[in-house]
């Protein structure tokens, strides 16, 4: 059960403690555990209700009540060993529970305390429910995606909780065991989505100021409103994404497709650009998705098919990389990034007795 049990990974031998919960703070224990990091995740009784193969992934996992003196007295004795902990409950949850940083940091003082939230530990919006939707409406990220015409369009939960969220713990986690390496000390780690997602924001906002950017909906050139960077339909009713934002790209798609002469130059004004997208439309809805790709995939067209999940996995880049595995029934991603050295690896998740000597002192 030690973490100096597993081979290879770059944060083979550290210990984080999760406490159980959905999105994010699962996410970012997942990271942790490919990349060899022996997580151990507390249950709550009868689960949390979105159980994921996939993102629960190279746990060891136990069962506690917490709210018990059993079980936080069984918790206390886990963070003394620990180097990370991981927990998203609401802000004061955990102090409440005698689990909070300050208490820990009394046991443990070069324990790493993460927190993962939407608005962050403090503000006036704190001890308020929300969901990644919420979060990055408020962030100014939600208002510039979406057609023109019609209401913003949530990009799934790729933008709050996974971008904004646990990928700023685990970049904050890894901060903070470098800064460990000088101090000796943890330290506490306030990730909050809206956080992360502002800064995700900074592109965009660095490039207002020039007028380089439109962030209304439906304006922004990174966002499909030109028709050098959208998706089309084709005549098989599948889709195609093009991305020839420079003119040197934009030349390989119009040699490649055949574009007529009205699309031989991209339009600077958005009538004459409106007129370029239909005929656009027009072009690509003469081919299937697969004689698109056999015209255009693989050269500086900058090109894609828009694939859904189950075809992902079996494209040919994709295959060679080895990106997506059937692994009992469920697809998993592989472990990202790639070392060269410590490699990281997919390990399964087994529940141990609560009681069991998980980390011996």
């Amino acid at each position: 059960m030690d973490a100096t049990e597993h081979n290879g990974g770059p944060l083979a031998g550290l210990r984080v403690l999760e406490f159980a919960g959905i999105g994010p703070g699962p996410h970012c224990a997942m990271q942790l555990a490919d990349m060899g990091a022996d997580v151990l995740r507390i249950e709550r009784p009868g689960g949390n209700g979105w159980p994921n193969p996939v993102v629960d992934r190279g746990r060891t996992c136990i069962t506690l009540d917490i709210r018990t003196e059993e079980g936080r007295q069984r918790c206390l004795e886990l963070a003394q060993r620990a180097d990370v902990l991981i927990e998203g409950y609401r802000p004061g949850v955990m102090e409440r529970l005698g689990l909070g940083p300050d208490v820990l940091a009394e046991l443990n003082p070069r324990l790493i305390y993460g927190r993962m939230t939407g608005w962050g530990q403090s503000g006036p919006l704190a001890q308020s429910a929300g969901h990644d939707i919420n979060y990055i409406a408020l962030t100014g990220a939600l208002a510039a995606i979406g057609p023109a015409q019609g209401t913003a369009v949530p990009p799934l939960n790729l933008v709050g909780d996974f971008g904004g969220g646990s990928m700023f713990l685990t970049v904050g986690f890894l901060a903070a065991l470098l800064e460990r390496e000088r101090s000796g000390l943890g330290q506490t780690v306030d990730a909050a989505i809206v956080d992360g997602t502002a800064s995700l924001m900074s592109f965009f906002s660095g490039l207002l100021p020039s007028g380089r950017i439109d962030m209304r909906q439906g304006q922004n050139l990174l966002g499909g409103a030109t028709p050098w960077y959208r998706c089309y339909r084709c005549a098989d009713g599948r889709q195609i994404a093009v991305g020839a934002l420079e003119p040197a790209f934009y030349r390989e798609l119009v040699q490649r497709s055949g574009a007529g002469e009205i699309l031989q130059q991209q339009a600077s004004d958005s009538e004459a650009q409106a007129v370029q997208t239909e005929q656009w439309v027009q072009l690509f809805a003469r081919r299937s998705r697969d004689e698109w790709c056999a015209l255009l995939e693989g050269s500086d067209a900058c090109f894609a098919p828009v694939l859904e999940l189950e075809e992902a996995r079996h494209h040919p880049h994709m295959a060679a990389r080895d990106i997506y595995q059937d692994i009992d029934g469920a697809l998993h991603s592989a472990p990202a990034p790639r070392f060269s050295r410590s490699a990281s690896a997919i390990r399964p998740s087994v529940s141990v007795d609560p009681a069991a000597d998980i980390w011996p002192a």
